[in-house]
């Protein structure tokens, strides 16, 4: 029985004060990356999502986080630059990441998995956003909940975990419709083949998807 696919939803913060949380866990490509970033903020965002990927991979394989062999491959060019996180040693180990705004979550599945974070601030809802990444019938349920920033937030995030999943594309976002399901979630639940781990987390709006189940692990 392969290991299930987990997941990590954390604080930049709280996974700096981890006494692990080491930048040389990182390649030597990430670290470069780290040094490019102008904002203190952004800097320490990219850092614990990087360290959170690795120790979400750790706990699903048994095996210490200095010992994750993380790499990215854009599946467009075949760049190592950037591009979807894996690991290079197992290619049946699948990897999806996310940070925002001091929020950071990441998961490890022996399948493909999505995972997605929003902060839950003044995200804008206006008619022109709307239209382009949701459909008609999504944009009217954000406009007649009781909170459509975090209705809008939950339709972007279970979206952007879909296009990390590999079952949608940015520039279809439009068209891709999921207003049969509920804006106000279960922790777990299921579509079609899909399991999704929900959560509305002090602050922000997470989603994960796979498969099977994901479970949520704390850090």
């Amino acid at each position: 029985m392969p290991n299930p696919p987990f997941a990590m939803l954390a604080t930049t913060a709280g996974v700096l004060a981890r006494p692990d949380a080491d930048e040389r866990l990182l390649t030597a490509f990430e670290r470069e990356r780290l040094e490019r970033f102008r904002r203190p903020a952004d800097r320490d965002d990219y850092l614990a999502a990087h360290l959170l990927v690795r120790y979400c991979a750790a706990a699903h394989l048994g095996i210490e986080p200095a010992a994750v062999a993380f790499g990215q491959r854009c599946p467009g060019c075949g760049s190592t630059a950037h591009g979807r996180p894996h690991l290079t040693d197992r290619p049946g180990t699948h990897l999806s990441l996310s940070h925002t705004n001091g929020v950071i979550a990441a998961a490890a599945a022996p399948v493909p998995v999505g995972v997605d974070v929003e902060h839950l601030d003044a995200r804008t809802t206006d008619p022109a956003t709307l239209q382009h990444v949701l459909t008609p019938a999504e944009s009217a349920l954000v406009r007649r909940h009781p909170d459509p920033t975090r209705a809008f937030l939950r339709l972007w995030v279970r979206k952007e975990a879909l296009i990390k999943l590999g079952r949608a594309s940015l520039d279809a976002l439009g068209a891709l419709d999921l207003s049969h399901l509920p804006l106000d979630p279960p922790v777990q639940h299921r579509d079609g083949d899909l399991h999704y781990l929900e959560l509305t987390a002090p602050g922000a709006v997470f989603t994960a998807a796979a498969t099977l189940p994901v479970r949520l692990l704390e850090q």
